[in-house]
C-alpha cells in the first residue's frame, strides 16, 4: 500500500482548520493536483456541479469524502490522488451529520486500470482498523508517513 506515501511524495496533501462551505473545502483539497496541471478549474467545477445535483455522493465513509466526477472527464491530464484533513468537520448536509467529513481523498482519472487499482487500494487502507483514525490525528507529512508505515505492515 503505497498511496499515503505517493501522496506524500508527490506534495499531493494539505492540512486545514475548516471551511465555512463544502464547494471552498472541494477547492482546497483539489488544489495540489490543479497546482501540478494534473486538473484544471473544469473538472473542480464539475465535482461541485455533480455534488450539487446529486447530493454528497463522495461521501465514502463517516468522515471520508472522496471528489471526483467522471473517469477521463473534462480538464483531467492524469491519473492520480490527492489528500486534505481539515480539523473542523465539513458539512454537506445540516440534516444529517453522517455526511460531514474531515479526511478528502481527491481523484483524478484518465487511466481506468491506474483508477481503479487506486480506489482498490484506498478503500483497502481505509477498511483497516484504525486507519481512519490515526489519519484523523495527522497534523503534517511526517504524520502521513506514520501511518503508512504503520499500515504497510500489516
Amino acid at each position: 500500500m503505497t498511496i499515503l506515501k505517493d501522496i506524500v511524495v508527490s506534495n499531493h496533501y494539505i492540512f486545514c482548520e475548516g471551511f465555512a462551505d463544502w464547494t471552498d473545502a472541494i477547492q482546497v483539497a483539489a488544489e495540489p493536483l490543479r497546482a501540478d496541471g494534473i486538473i484544471e478549474d473544469s473538472y473542480i467545477r464539475s465535482i461541485i456541479e455533480n455534488v450539487k445535483e446529486y447530493g454528497p455522493y463522495i461521501i465514502i465513509a463517516p468522515e471520508v469524502a472522496m471528489p471526483h466526477s467522471t473517469l477521463g472527464g473534462e480538464g483531467v491530464h492524469d491519473t492520480c490522488l490527492s489528500f486534505m484533513k481539515t480539523e473542523k468537520p465539513v458539512v454537506f448536509d445540516p440534516e444529517d451529520p453522517s455526511k460531514n467529513a474531515r479526511l478528502f481523498f481527491t481523484l483524478a482519472a484518465t487511466d481506468n486500470e491506474k483508477h481503479l487499482s487506486n480506489m482498490v487500494a484506498l478503500a483497502e487502507f481505509l477498511l483497516k482498523d484504525g486507519a481512519i483514525e490515526d489519519l484523523l490525528k495527522a497534523q503534517n507529512a511526517d504524520d502521513l508517513m506514520k501511518v503508512h508505515w504503520k499500515y504497510s505492515e500489516q
